[in-house]
C-alpha cells in the first residue's frame, strides 16, 4: 500500500501575495501535499497577537495553480488557529512552516516576529514547525541561494519530527554573503536600543517615528547573530515554555511576607 503523501501548512506574516511565501510553497510543493493561509495584508511585528471583539475572514484564493490557498483578515497566529480549525479539522498537518520572512528574526527578534509566532502556534498545537527568515527586506529579495536549504531542513523535519514543545528558528545570510554551511545555535543576548523621532504632520500634529540600533550584549560565537554575520545558515532550537527554570530554587528560598 503506497504511504499517504504528507501535508504541510504554509503560513506567513508579511501577506499571501509577498514574493518569499511563493519561494517557500513551491519548495513545500517537491515534498508535500501544500495548503497555504496567510494574511491579507502585512502583518510584520504581529507578535503572538490574536484577533478578539471582531469577525476573521478567511476566503480561498486562487493565485498559483495546483495550491489550495486561504487569504486571511487576522494576525498570522489567528491564520493557524483557523487552519487547524477550519480546514484539517480531525487530521492536522505534518509540519507548519512559516515564511519565506523579508528580514531577520534572530535574538530577541523572535519575541516581536510575527513569522515566528505563527511557527510557534504551530508547535503549540502539537505540529511539527519551522520559521525561515532571510536578510533582505527588499520586496524583489533574492532567495535562490537558500531554496536547497529550505528543502532540506524541511525534509529532515519531516523525517525525524522534533522534540515535543520545539520549533526551529531559521536564518539565512543576504545572497551577498553567501552560504559557508549551517551552524545549530543559540539565540544570541541582545536588545534593541530603541529611539522614537518626533515628527510633524500636514496637519501641525505630533507623531513619532521608532528607529534604533540592535545592541549585542555577549559576543558568542555560537550565537545566531555570529553565524549569519559570518554566512551560516543559523538554526535555533526553540520552545514556547517561558519558565526560567533556573530561578525556581532560588526564588523558593524567598520568604514571603504575607499580612
Amino acid at each position: 500500500m503506497a504511504k499517504e503523501k504528507p501535508t504541510i501548512l504554509v503560513v506567513n506574516d508579511d501577506g499571501i501575495t509577498a514574493p518569499g511565501i511563493k519561494v517557500l510553497l513551491e519548495e513545500m510543493q517537491k515534498l508535500a501535499r501544500v495548503v497555504v493561509v496567510a494574511p491579507d495584508g502585512p502583518q510584520s511585528g504581529m507578535g503572538h497577537a490574536i484577533t478578539i471583539g471582531k469577525p476573521l475572514r478567511l476566503d480561498k484564493v486562487d493565485l498559483y495553480p495546483g495550491i489550495e490557498m486561504y487569504k486571511c483578515s487576522g494576525t498570522p497566529v489567528d491564520c493557524v488557529k483557523l487552519a487547524v480549525d477550519r480546514i484539517f479539522k480531525d487530521k492536522k498537518p505534518d509540519l507548519c512552516v512559516s515564511g519565506v520572512n523579508h528580514g531577520l528574526n534572530y535574538s530577541i527578534n523572535v519575541l516581536y516576529s510575527g513569522t515566528m509566532s505563527a511557527a510557534v502556534e504551530g508547535a503549540i498545537e502539537g505540529i511539527s514547525s519551522i520559521g525561515f527568515s532571510l536578510d533582505d527586506f527588499s520586496h524583489e529579495a533574492d532567495f535562490s541561494h537558500i531554496r536547497s536549504y529550505i528543502s532540506s531542513i524541511s525534509e529532515q523535519v519531516l523525517n525525524n519530527g522534533l522534540p515535543k514543545g520545539t520549533l526551529l528558528n531559521v536564518n539565512f545570510p543576504h545572497i551577498d554573503k553567501g552560504i559557508q554551511g549551517i551552524k545549530i545555535c543559540r539565540q544570541a543576548n541582545g536588545n534593541w536600543v530603541e529611539e522614537f523621532e518626533n515628527r510633524v504632520d500636514p496637519y501641525s500634529r505630533d507623531y513619532y517615528w521608532m528607529t534604533g540600533r540592535y545592541d549585542w550584549v555577549d559576543r558568542g560565537e555560537d550565537t545566531d547573530v555570529f553565524a549569519i554575520n559570518n554566512g551560516y545558515v543559523s538554526i535555533v532550537p526553540t520552545q514556547f515554555d517561558m519558565t526560567a527554570h533556573h530561578a525556581i530554587q532560588e526564588l523558593n528560598s524567598w520568604s514571603f511576607d504575607i499580612k
